[in-house]
């Protein structure tokens, strides 16, 4: 069962954050979700997308976001099972930036 997803995501200036968060919400399984606007182009945003529930359905999010025109680059992040195990810093992260 996927609890968290961080997804990059390609979406037209229409729908605006606020119309496809409030879409993606109401999905089965979605508690909750917070869209990032980190770059903006002519016609396209690209956005951090994170979807937080229980028991989310990848493939539903897919497809509402591509009813919605938008596309995901990449998944960044997921955690799935009975709870959330949040990252954890380790010497070896100083080196993976180098």
């Amino acid at each position: 069962m996927l609890r968290r997803l961080v997804l990059d995501v390609l979406k037209p200036h229409s729908p605006n954050v606020i119309e496809l968060s409030e879409a993606l919400s109401k999905l089965d399984g979605v508690e909750g979700v917070n869209i990032i606007i980190y770059e903006i182009d002519q016609k396209v945003e690209n956005a951090k997308v994170i979807i937080g529930g229980s028991g989310i359905d990848f493939e539903s999010v897919k497809k509402k976001l591509e009813e919605m025109g938008a596309t995901i680059h990449s998944v960044d992040e997921v955690a799935a099972g009975e709870r959330i195990i949040e990252e954890v810093r380790t010497p070896q992260d100083r080196y993976a930036r180098m």
